[in-house]
């Protein structure tokens, strides 16, 4: 059977193989919506869709005959929009794995581009503001009796009619969506409730005798029958809308960065290329780059798409797509990928993948794939109302069949049903999210932690494995000088600023004589093994001397003449090639060095071999006390790394990692099939992270906490940010995600059975208008200040 995708053909679906088609669906309000878009498209023969709430997108596979058309077609029926992919460009050269060609296209397909989006935000804040400034002086003047001046009721009237038509006219156009498709949300609610308030208000006001001058609010403690005629309900209608839209503006403009971890790898590469055209070296748009093109990387540049080079050599940083620590030797023949960095020398490379097939550009679509494959997390309200509101709506109809059987009259069978609707207006409901995430994010960022949404938080309880990045997140991230050999096998110290020795090895020389020697010829150059060893000699005996002669021997290490002394510092082949041999205590110490994983420098003057130094990327002081917070929250540690496994399992011993939980020489894209497999296992798996490398694997996890001193694209592809490049943060954003979580429920909890005591009172009649506002006043204030608990959430000590 074949494959082919929507983007790629002229008529999808059309004949027997099986294509696919990412829809920007429209309309959906909640997780509930993305459930029915995505029954009704599987309900097609021949289609298989999988709806993300969160991204706004629909993956479709489908064959037989069955046309992209034909997918929008149901998606319109089910009462939501559809828009098909951007047609594909096919300009020669259209981009490299930096800035791809179909950069555009790709914010096409998210939904219509950036500016679509900015003015779907731009009218819901404006919608918001309006609504709160008008809204404000209604629940005032109904709370204040002091504001109560006559015909203040008519004035709570002119300000609360447009909160309640225009600010909630989204809640009543998905309300009418759902109900014309046989379902209830919490859309349903809302405008069921408003709008019953607003109506009871209205009649009350014109009919009854709520509207004539003097008329204050009842505030007698007293349950007694009432016709409701003196009763409005206008600050409900008006504030419940004007909190339910605070809610659903901070979730949308949270969403609106669903798309920042695909703009963040895109711009990783350079913008610009050098390349050679007749023999003179032209500067172009990495666009215009072809394949066959030869183009010239300099020191400190980007490569700028996949090739291979062709002339020169130099040491290549891939640290950010391949999470190596250790720079990558290339010469004439060695492939390179696009978006990596020269560290060291001159280089010529012929392009061999441009535009979508380079490395970068399907390390975005791993993360695109990643996101919209990771079902949603339904949020807790949406969950609880889709039982609650039929339930409520069916209490209503029941309160005004039974009193009205009883002979209790219209009036006040109306106001009884009227009542049990208006009671049940989600108040305390619409804060028990935004109050406790308001609260617990703004605490996490004073530690920071930065949490993106309520989504997030659930993830954190069922987390049971956390994937630990080593690169930067166990490890600095940084080549290091961690020890010092001299001659003789005597070393002199271990760590970093630890070896302060002064023993004295072959030759007389010491670790300072060595250290300063060494130092002085690699400060000469490039290379970031090299600017470890000088920067190490720096800190431990200060301003080096200056090299009288220098040369880069490539691939092999550096030569030169320091105080009079002819200096070689690089690996051992290099002193062979100088007829200088290493002594036993020398070999045995560059011997278990490499054995660690860690880079072996020897350094030689004068004829002998002085000493060996070792390079690595050092662990962090506090990884091994976060991993043993993880433990402690009832994690397992993985430690997840593209460094080969000896230099793995150093550091996982290192920081109390068994060996058996090391998973080393992972390639990018491989480290998205070790999350799946985890999951696969029945695991709920948190990964921390902080390279590009990390990013789709941060997006597949359930949970993904993104280091805040790595890239943009893991921080955006992850669900919580960590400022602070220390690990025992990932253990307190876990603590304060489940603390927050803990005070959301506890806040739904108590807004639901405040509505579940009054509703029996309501049914009953005996709602008295300041048993009502006293009731669901204390509802929200309780919601309110529980979660301002979280403000007293501290780090572990």
């Amino acid at each position: 059977m074949t494959s082919t995708t929507a983007r790629d053909t002229g008529r999808p679906g059309s004949g027997p193989g099986t294509a696919e088609v990412e829809l920007a669906i429209g309309g959906m309000t909640c997780a509930s919506c993305a459930a029915r878009v995505e029954k009704k498209l599987n309900r097609m023969d021949g289609v298989s869709a999988s709806v993300n709430y969160a991204t706004e997108k629909a993956k479709v596979s489908y064959e037989g005959e069955v046309a992209v058309a034909d997918l929008i077609a149901t998606v319109e029926a089910t009462g939501y929009t559809a828009t098909p992919p951007a047609p594909a460009r096919n300009s020669p050269g259209s981009g490299t794995g930096a800035a791809t060609g179909s950069e555009s296209e790709a914010a096409d397909e998210r939904g219509g581009g950036d500016a679509e989006g900015d003015a779907e935000l731009t009218a819901l804040r404006q919608r918001l503001t309006g609504s709160v400034v008008l809204a404000l002086p209604v629940i005032a003047m109904a709370m204040i009796p002091a504001l109560q001046f006559d015909y203040w009721q008519w004035l709570s009237l002119t300000l609360a009619a447009p909160v309640v038509v225009w600010g909630a006219w989204p809640f009543h156009r998905a309300a009418w969506v759902n109900a014309r498709h046989g379902a209830a949300t919490m859309d349903t609610l809302i405008s069921v409730g408003t709008s019953a308030a607003m109506l009871w208000s209205l009649w009350a006001l014109f009919f009854g005798t709520a509207g004539e001058p003097g008329m204050t609010h009842s505030f007698e403690l007293s349950i007694a029958h009432t016709n409701g005629a003196g009763n409005i309900y206008l600050e409900a209608a008006a504030g419940v809308t004007a909190f339910i839209l605070a809610g659903r503006y901070f979730e949308a403009r949270s969403k609106r960065r669903a798309g920042a971890a695909l703009k963040a790898l895109l711009e990783l590469g350079g913008k610009e290329v050098t390349v050679l055209r007749e023999g003179r070296e032209v500067l172009l748009r990495t666009e215009e780059l072809a394949v066959g093109d030869r183009f010239v990387v300099r020191p400190g540049e980007k490569i700028a798409t996949d090739g291979t080079v062709v002339e020169g050599s130099s040491a290549i940083d891939a640290s950010m797509l391949t999470g190596e620590s250790v720079p990558v030797e290339v010469a004439t023949g060695d492939p390179v990928t696009g978006a990596t960095l020269n560290a060291g020398g001159r280089l010529v490379v012929e392009a061999t993948r441009i535009g979508s097939d380079t490395q970068l550009a399907r390390m975005a679509k791993l993360v695109e794939d990643a996101q919209n494959g990771k079902a949603a997390a339904q949020r807790l309200a949406d969950r609880i109302s889709a039982v609650f509101v039929p339930a409520v709506i069916v209490l209503a109809l029941g309160t005004l069949g039974v009193w009205l059987a009883g002979g209790g009259g219209l009036t006040a069978a109306f106001t009884a049903a009227v009542a049990v609707l208006i009671i049940a207006c989600p108040c305390a409901l619409g804060l028990a999210t935004p109050t406790a995430l308001m609260v617990g994010t703004g605490r996490g960022a004073q530690l920071g932690i930065l949490i993106k949404g309520p989504e997030v938080l659930e993830n954190t309880r069922k987390a049971d494995t956390i994937v630990l990045d080593k690169t930067g997140t166990v490890t600095t991230g940084e080549m290091t000088l961690l020890a010092v050999h001299v001659a003789e096998g005597t070393q002199s110290g271990t760590g970093e600023g630890a070896a302060t020795g002064t023993a004295t090895g072959q030759g007389g020389a010491t670790e300072e004589e060595v250290l300063r020697l060494a130092g002085a010829l690699e400060n000469a150059s490039e290379h970031p093994i090299a600017q470890a060893v000088a920067k190490g000699a720096a800190q431990r005996y200060g301003t080096l001397p200056v090299p009288e002669d220098f040369a880069n021997v490539p691939g092999l290490g550096v030569q030169g003449v320091v105080e009079g002394h002819a200096v070689l510092a690089g690996r051992e082949k290099l002193l062979q090639d100088w007829a200088i041999g290493l002594p036993a205590g020398l070999a045995r110490a560059k011997e278990a060095a490499e054995q660690a994983g860690r880079t072996a420098i020897v350094v030689a003057w004068d004829g002998a071999a002085r000493a060996v130094l070792e390079v690595a990327d050092a662990v962090k002081p506090t990884s091994a006390e976060a991993v043993r917070r993880l433990r402690g929250l009832g994690l397992r540690p993985v430690l997840l790394t593209g460094d080969h496994r000896a230099v793995a399992e150093t550091v996982a011993a290192e920081v109390g990692i068994a060996a058996e939980d090391v998973i080393a020489e992972v390639m990018p894209e491989d480290k998205v099939g070790v999350v799946k497999k985890l999951q696969d296992e029945g695991r709920s798996v948190a990964m921390v992270g902080d390279g590009v490398n990390d990013a789709a694997a941060l997006a597949q996890a359930d949970l993904g906490l993104a280091m805040g001193t790595g890239t943009d694209a893991a921080i955006e592809a992850g669900d919580l940010t960590l400022v602070r490049g220390d690990l025992r943060a990932a253990a307190d954003a876990i603590r304060l995600s489940r603390k927050t979580l803990g005070t959301i429920k506890s806040n739904l909890f108590w807004a639901f059975a405040y509505n579940v005591a009054a509703l029996p009172l309501a049914a009953a009649g005996l709602l008295n208008p300041m048993i009502a506002g006293a009731a669901m006043a204390f509802s929200s204030v309780f919601v309110v200040g529980n979660s301002l608990r979280l403000r007293r959430f501290r780090a572990a000590v």
